[in-house]
C-alpha cells in the first residue's frame, strides 16, 4: 500500500456534466482513479421499470468521452457504477453502446469489464421461497405476485464485484446497479486501505462537488485517502470545502447521522472528526466499518401499474380557492358517478400547488387564506392509456364548469397554460421490490464479463 490514494470524482451523476477546467485541475493532481456514479432511485421507479435512462444520451457521451480519453492517456482506471441510471440490463447495454460509439469515433483501444446487476425473476423467487429475502423497512413482505409482476429486478452490489473486476486488468469497469460508495472505495480497499475510511470517502465523492460551498452536482471533487485519514478538496476556484460543508454532506440522505448501513456491514461515524487543513482541504478521521453478521444485497424492482394522463391548470378566484377541497371532492364524485356502470379500475388525483403540492398531507401550513392563486394538476391513472385519457378529460371538464357556493363567473373556473390541455404521459410504474437478499457470497449474483474494443 502506498502512502496516499487519489481519486477524481467527475460529477454527481454521469451526464450531469463538469467544467473542463475542474477536470484538468484534477488530472494535474495525478489521480489513481477516475470514477463516477451514474444513477439513483431518486427519479422514481419509472426508469427501472421501463428500462430507460433518466440522463440524456448526449450528455452521458460527453462526460464518458472525456473520462475515457484521460484515463487511457494517463493510464488511470475509469470506473462507472449504476450505468444508465438504474443499472438493469437495458441500462447497462445502453451505456455500453455509448462506450463502443466513443471507442469507434475516437479510435480508442481498451478492455472493458461489464458487471451485470439484473437478477432474473426465477432466481429471486427461488431465494424468496427459501426465506432469504426480507423486507427493508418500511417495505411490506415480498410476495410471489410482486416478483412476477416486476419488469426488472436489480441487486445493489458492494465492493467485491469491483475488486474482482479490477483483477482482470481492464481500463474501464462499467457496472450495473451498485452501492454508490463502492465505485470509489473498491480499488483502495483492494490495495489495503481502511474499509471504513474508503467507504466514507466514497459516500461523499459519489455526489462530487455537492460537498463544497457553494455545492454543485455538476462539478468535480478530489479525494485523497491515507492510512488513517482522508481529505476532500474542490477543484473549481468558485468552490471551497469547509468543515461544515463536508460534515453536512456526511448527513446527506441519512435516516441516522452516525450509522450508515450498506452491503456487508455498517459505517460507524460516531468518532468522526473534521479538520480544516488549509487551502480548502478538509481532513476526516475516525470512520469505522462494522461488518454485519449476515451479508445482504438490496434488491430493487419495479412493475407497471397503468397509464397516466395529466392536465395542468390554475385558478386565482378567491372564492374557488376557499372552496377548493369541496370542489375536488365534488369532481371526484361526479366522475365516479359517470362511470360507475363501467367498473373501471382507475386513480384520480389532484395536486394543488400553492397550498400543499410539494408536501401533500405532510404540509405544516396548508392555509390558503393568504394565497391569491393555485396551480392544479389533475392526474388520472388507469389500466390503459385510453381509459386514463377519458377519466382525466372528464375530471378536467367537470372542474372547469363546476358550480360552487358564491361562484360569480360562469365562463370557466380554470386557466390552462397549454393547448392541448391534457398530456398523455404513458406507462406508470411503482417499486414492487425493495427488500434485502441474504447471502454469504457477495459475488454470487453479479456476472462479470470482459470485452475488448474495438471488437474483432
Amino acid at each position: 500500500m502506498k502512502n496516499e490514494f487519489k481519486i477524481l470524482s467527475t460529477t454527481a451523476i454521469l451526464g450531469y456534466g463538469f467544467p473542463l477546467e475542474s477536470f484538468e485541475a484534477g488530472l494535474a493532481k495525478k489521480p489513481d482513479l477516475i470514477a463516477a456514479d451514474a444513477g439513483s432511485t431518486d427519479p422514481g421507479p419509472y426508469y427501472l421499470g421501463s428500462g430507460l435512462s433518466f440522463t440524456d444520451r448526449n450528455a452521458v457521451k460527453r462526460d464518458l468521452k472525456l473520462m475515457l480519453q484521460a484515463g487511457l492517456k494517463h493510464k488511470i482506471p475509469v470506473i462507472i457504477g449504476t450505468a444508465g441510471g438504474s443499472g438493469a440490463e437495458p441500462h447497462l447495454n445502453w451505456c455500453f453502446e455509448i462506450v463502443k460509439e466513443i471507442a469507434a469515433e475516437e479510435k480508442l483501444t481498451f478492455r472493458t469489464a461489464l458487471i451485470h446487476a439484473e437478477i432474473d425473476r426465477k432466481t429471486v423467487l427461488a431465494q424468496w421461497e427459501q426465506g432469504n429475502v426480507v423486507p427493508l423497512d418500511p417495505a411490506p413482505p415480498l410476495t410471489e405476485a410482486a416478483i412476477n409482476a416486476s419488469e426488472h429486478i436489480v441487486g445493489q452490489m458492494g465492493v467485491e464485484p469491483f475488486i474482482e473486476a479490477l483483477d482482470l486488468n481492464c481500463e474501464l469497469i462499467l457496472a450495473g446497479r451498485a452501492y454508490d460508495p463502492s465505485v470509489f472505495a473498491a480499488m483502495p480497499i483492494k490495495l489495503g486501505y481502511d474499509r471504513g475510511l474508503a467507504l466514507h470517502l466514497g459516500k461523499i465523492l459519489e455526489c462530487a462537488a455537492i460537498c463544497a460551498s457553494p455545492g454543485s452536482g455538476s462539478d468535480c471533487m478530489f479525494g485523497t485517502l491515507a492510512e488513517d485519514w482522508f481529505e476532500l478538496q474542490a477543484l473549481s476556484p468558485a468552490r471551497k470545502c469547509t468543515t461544515v460543508s463536508v460534515a453536512a454532506h456526511t448527513l446527506y440522505e441519512k435516516s441516522n447521522p452516525y450509522l450508515l448501513p450498506g452491503p456487508g456491514g455498517m459505517l460507524d461515524l460516531r468518532a468522526c472528526q473534521f479538520s480544516d487543513m488549509g487551502e480548502g482541504r478538509i481532513r476526516v478521521t475516525g470512520s469505522k466499518f462494522v461488518p454485519s453478521a449476515q451479508n445482504t444485497i438490496k434488491l430493487e424492482g419495479a412493475r407497471r401499474v397503468g397509464f397516466r394522463t395529466v392536465s395542468i391548470a390554475g385558478t386565482r378566484d378567491p372564492i374557488m380557492i376557499r372552496e377548493i377541497d369541496n370542489i375536488i371532492a365534488g369532481v371526484k364524485e361526479r366522475v365516479a358517478d359517470n362511470y360507475k356502470s363501467e367498473n373501471w379500475d382507475y386513480q384520480l388525483n389532484f395536486i394543488v400547488y400553492g397550498r400543499d403540492g410539494v408536501m401533500g398531507k405532510l404540509e405544516p401550513t396548508p392555509d390558503t387564506s393568504q394565497v391569491h392563486e393555485l396551480g392544479i394538476i389533475i392526474e388520472a391513472v388507469a389500466e390503459t392509456q385510453e381509459l386514463s385519457e377519458t377519466v382525466c378529460a372528464t375530471a378536467r371538464s367537470t372542474m372547469l364548469h363546476y358550480g360552487y357556493p358564491g361562484r360569480i363567473a360562469t365562463a370557466g373556473n380554470l386557466a390552462f397554460p397549454f393547448s392541448p390541455s391534457d398530456f398523455h404521459a404513458g406507462a406508470v410504474y411503482e417499486f414492487s421490490v425493495y427488500h434485502l437478499l441474504q447471502t454469504d457470497d457477495p459475488l454470487k449474483f453479479f456476472k462479470i464479463e470482459t470485452v475488448s474494443l474495438p471488437a474483432a
